[in-house]
C-alpha cells in the first residue's frame, strides 16, 4: 500500500482525504437518522460497514423510518444500489487477482468510482480506488458511529456547510472527462433524466436512471453513418504510368 501513496501525486492525495472527510460527515448525518429511526449503536455501525452505500443506508432508514418492514427497507436499498454494477465494470479492470476483486467489489460505490475514473493511467487508477476505498471504509462507519452518538445535538450537520463539500469534489473529478461533445450529451441526457424523475423515485434511482443518457447517445452514434477514412494518397490522371 505504501507503493500505491508513491503512485498517487499530490493533487489526487488531498482529494482522496478531502472525498473520506466529507463521507465521515454525511456518515453523521446517517448515524442521526438511523438512531431517530430506532436502531441501536451496534446496528448502525454494523450496517455502515457491511453495507458501505450511503443511498442504500439512507433509502434502508427512511423506510423503517416509516413504518416500513426490514425486508421491504432491505429490497429498496438493494434496487438502489444496482447502480453498483456499471461502476463493477469501470472499475474491474484496474484490479488484479480474485482475492483483490472480492475486496474491490465491498469497495465499490459513488466515491470511488469517481476517483477511478478520474485516472488515465491504470497503476494510478487502481491506488486510487484502493486508497479512497479504504478510507471509506473506515470514515463512513466511524462517522455513522458518531451520528449515533451524538443523536439529536448533530440532527443538522449541513450548518457547517462541509455536505457541500462531496458534490463539489466529485463535480471536480467529472469535469476532466467531458472532452467530447458525446460526453457533453450523455451528461446533458442523463442529467435532465435525473432531475425530471428526482420527484417520484426514492433517494439513488435518479442516478441509475441518469445512465439511459448515455445509452441514448451510443444509439444515436451507432446509427450514424460512419465517415470513411481519406485514402492516403489519390493517384490523379497525370500520375497514372502510361
Amino acid at each position: 500500500m505504501r507503493s500505491a501513496w508513491r503512485t498517487l501525486d499530490s493533487a489526487t492525495l488531498r482529494a482522496v482525504i478531502v472525498m473520506c472527510l466529507s463521507v465521515l460527515v454525511i456518515g453523521a448525518s446517517y448515524g442521526v437518522a438511523a438512531h431517530s429511526a430506532g436502531l441501536a449503536l451496534w446496528q448502525i455501525v454494523l450496517i455502515a460497514t457491511v453495507v458501505l452505500a450511503g443511498s442504500s443506508e439512507f433509502v434502508f432508514v427512511g423506510v423503517l423510518a416509516a413504518g416500513g418492514v426490514p425486508v421491504v427497507a432491505a429490497l429498496a436499498g438493494l434496487l438502489v444500489n444496482t447502480r453498483n454494477f456499471g461502476y463493477g465494470l469501470a472499475v474491474g479492470k484496474h484490479l488484479r487477482g480474485l482475492p483483490e476483486i472480492l475486496f474491490g467489489a465491498h469497495l465499490i460505490n459513488d466515491e470511488t468510482a469517481a476517483m477511478t475514473t478520474a485516472e488515465s493511467e491504470p497503476r494510478r487508477a487502481r491506488a486510487a480506488f484502493l486508497l479512497c476505498g479504504l478510507g471509506i471504509l473506515i470514515c463512513w462507519p466511524a462517522g455513522a458511529g458518531l451520528g449515533a452518538l451524538l443523536g439529536s445535538s448533530v440532527a443538522s450537520p449541513e450548518i457547517l456547510g462541509l455536505d457541500a463539500a462531496f458534490p463539489a469534489l466529485l463535480a471536480a473529478l467529472a469535469i476532466p472527462a467531458l472532452r467530447t461533445r458525446a460526453t457533453w450529451a450523455a451528461v446533458a441526457g442523463g442529467g435532465a433524466i435525473a432531475l425530471a424523475s428526482t420527484p417520484f423515485l426514492p433517494a439513488g434511482l435518479p442516478i441509475l436512471c441518469a445512465l439511459a443518457g448515455f445509452a441514448a447517445v451510443e444509439v444515436v452514434r451507432s446509427l450514424l453513418p460512419r465517415r470513411a477514412p481519406a485514402p492516403a494518397h489519390t493517384l490523379v490522371d497525370s500520375e497514372v504510368p502510361r
